[in-house]
């Protein structure tokens, strides 16, 4: 990717010109593949225009997505940077912060409450009926890395067990995934319109109250409980809270809530792997991360351990 450090002055002329005046001072935060600047009022995520697409679906969505959902979209497009352009998408900055991967810090009696503020905006997300072009941009081929069926599962199962030449992936491992695989249904259904990124860094929380859901670059039909997985598994010591507050709201047994989120992970786990085997150089950290995270839920049976 170009360097984009030199983009301050661009993001505070876009800024600028979305909100009819100085943005005044604009810092930038982490993001794993785009440059994001937060001001006062405004928030400027920008990527370069060969990059990846994601960032034109959610600007494609933005404004047709449940009222009160999203960050209002301001203003997006293309805005000359140097010798190359980048894509902008400009939006308002809505009040709050995120609580974090893990909900650092945070106790029980908030976590709940969160969570049953987060399952209410999903549930708006999920009853959504999109007009004929957004259903059709929620439809689109997406390499989502998510589950769609038991014989993708099992194919990226065997997939990994191929990469992992100097066996890095203990057998057990492999054969836990294995396992899972066949326990999973024959394909999913593509029903709803889904988030399928929702882990706690994309939610802004202002007065113990949910103010936004960020980050729909993922959107796509699918499963609630595509969903489910990234806010239950994300919660750190309140997976079991956030669990309970799923199945009390939308009437799902916990032991298919269990089976449903332990399907998901074991997808992404592998695909996750695949990757990184394929890119050693480039994906160790991920690939050390992906490994803690298969040995809690092969290992330590994650979704299952308060069951015991």
């Amino acid at each position: 990717m170009t360097d984009l450090r030199q983009a301050h002055d661009a993001v505070r002329e876009i800024a600028a010109a979305a909100l009819g005046h100085d943005p005044g001072p604009m810092t930038a935060t982490e993001s794993s593949s785009h440059r994001v600047y937060v001001g006062s009022d405004v928030v400027v995520k920008i990527i370069e225009a060969d990059g990846h697409a994601r960032l034109n679906r959610e600007i494609a969505l933005a404004p047709h997505l449940p009222a009160g959902l999203a960050a209002p979209l301001l203003s997006s497009g293309l805005h000359r940077l140097g010798t190359y352009d980048v894509r902008y998408a400009c939006y308002t900055r809505m009040p709050g912060a995120t609580p974090g991967m893990g909900m650092p810090g945070m106790d029980g009696v908030t976590a709940r409450a969160l969570a049953e503020d987060a399952v209410q905006r999903l549930d708006r997300l999920h009853s959504w009926i999109p007009a004929a072009p957004i259903d059709q941009i929620l439809r689109e081929p997406l390499d989502h890395g998510g589950f769609t069926s038991q014989a993708a599962l099992v194919s990226e199962v065997e997939d990994l067990a191929a990469l992992d030449r100097h066996k890095t992936i203990p057998r057990r491992l492999i054969d836990g995934l294995t396992a899972i695989a066949e326990r999973a249904p024959q394909k999913t259904q593509a029903i709803v319109p889904v988030h399928a990124d929702c882990h706690w860094d994309n939610w802004l929380v202002h007065d113990l109250r949910v103010t936004a859901l960020l980050d729909f670059e993922w959107a796509r039909f699918g499963e609630p409980a595509d969903d489910w997985f990234f806010l239950a598994r994300f919660s750190g010591p309140h997976t079991q809270t956030v669990l309970d507050v799923i199945s009390q709201k939308t009437m799902t047994p916990l032991e298919t809530l269990r089976a449903e989120c332990e399907i998901r992970e074991a997808t992404y786990l592998a695909s996750d792997l695949c990757i990184a085997l394929k890119h050693p150089d480039s994906s160790s950290r991920m690939a050390a991360e992906r490994l803690h995270a298969l040995e809690e839920l092969i290992g330590e049976r994650y979704w299952w351990r308060h069951t015991r």
